[in-house]
């Protein structure tokens, strides 16, 4: 097995374990002197990208001119509150791993201290925080936004649906274990996963459970909805599509790895990566796989859809374009940087959040790196 992989496996298999834990290790203690991480995605709204940094904050920047949109004095902090969750001594700011989500004049996002944060999107200043006293258990996945709530899943295993203007809790479901899962919302049904092994559709007016399907492995993706499937992958190595309606079983296919991107879909075919280090391209009705790419990494961030090509990022920092049809990979670049962070687009640039902090944005067409942000606080 290539080393850059086992340390991939090995660093995934560590993060199941301090999470499922006592709680006695977290990232970012204080006393440890590690700075917070994190692997938050982009989000693209209206020529401005949100985004959560490694140091712990919650960046506004311009698409076009790479400026920073708020004053470095109100430059959004996720605050750990005191206490902490098992360190001696808590750190100022804890990490950030969901990807924050854009709504109306909000940006909303979520912090490993158990808190969910409403900012507003011009001046970076804080609207609501919830809760706003104490805090849930730390929260991996990012907030999803519909029907005027934000929709949240926590490690204490259930899921939150908050109003969207004040930050009122309106409905709690809880599943049977940990959620790191970012829910998907499609029309009147919230779908989310859990480590209880079971992806629910919930409504997402009152929270009730209107399905559940249960795999064999823990479920950390994001589902995918596209017409009347939703498509989820698991960590037993395989990817579910099942009907929106009922959770009917349509078929399943195995990897030789952990599902652990949200999969994409473009022209009728399902693109899915995984940490095996192969994006599968199968059909959307079918299952039948068309083409298998083999990557050299994992590949646990979530790709994107540019025109007619696939964009993916693997672990390693290669940047590919794929097509099924002509079973055709083009790498694109290569940013020499570790990939965990979902990929955005939006105007024919991918975005790319790297492990060393850099925000990269790459030409979807050509390859080329049209510029590349460090994103520490100076």
């Amino acid at each position: 097995m290539p080393r850059r992989q086992l340390l991939a496996k090995t660093l995934l298999l560590l993060l199941v374990l301090l999470v499922l834990g006592s709680g006695l290790i977290v990232f970012g203690c204080a006393q440890t002197g590690a700075v917070p991480r994190g692997w938050s995605g982009v989000e693209v709204a209206d020529g401005a990208l949100f985004l959560g940094s490694m140091s712990g904050n919650v960046v506004a920047i311009d698409s076009t001119t790479q400026e920073r949109l708020w004053p470095s004095d109100v430059s959004f902090e996720v605050k750990r509150e005191s206490g902490g969750f098992g360190c001696a001594r808590a750190p100022e700011v804890v990490a950030i791993y969901g990807t924050p989500e854009a709504g109306g004049e909000l940006v909303y996002a979520a912090g490993y201290n158990g808190k969910v944060y409403a900012i507003n999107a011009q001046t970076g200043a804080l609207r609501w925080v919830y809760p706003r006293e104490g805090e849930l258990e730390p929260i991996i996945g990012g907030p999803a936004v519909g029907a005027g709530k934000v929709y949240i899943g926590s490690s204490d295993g259930r899921v939150y649906a908050l109003d969207a203007a004040t930050g009122d809790r309106v409905w709690v479901f809880a599943t049977g274990d940990k959620i790191w899962s970012t829910p998907a919302v499609s029309g009147d049904t919230v779908y989310i996963g859990s480590f209880d092994k079971k992806l629910y559709a919930l409504n997402a007016a009152d929270g009730q459970k209107r399905w559940e399907f249960e795999t064999e492995g823990a479920i950390v993706a994001t589902p995918l909805i596209d017409g009347d499937t939703v498509y989820i992958g698991s960590f037993d190595r395989y990817l579910y599509a099942l009907s929106v309606s009922d959770g009917r079983l349509k078929w399943k296919f195995q990897a030789g790895n952990w599902f652990w991107a949200r999969p994409v879909a473009a022209d009728g075919i399902i693109y899915a990566g995984s940490v095996d280090g192969k994006v599968y391209a199968l059909r959307a009705e079918s299952g039948d796989k068309v083409a298998e790419f083999e990557m050299g990494s994992p590949v646990s961030s979530s790709p994107v859809v540019v025109g007619d090509a696939v964009i993916v990022a693997t672990e390693a920092g290669g940047v590919y374009s794929l097509d099924a049809e002509t079973k055709q990979k083009k790498q694109l670049a290569e940013l020499e940087e570790e990939v965990y962070a979902p990929l955005a687009a939006s105007g024919g640039v991918v975005y790319i959040h790297s492990d060393k902090d850099v925000l990269h944005a790459v030409n979807a067409r050509s390859g080329a790196i049209l510029w590349s942000l460090p994103l520490k606080s100076e």
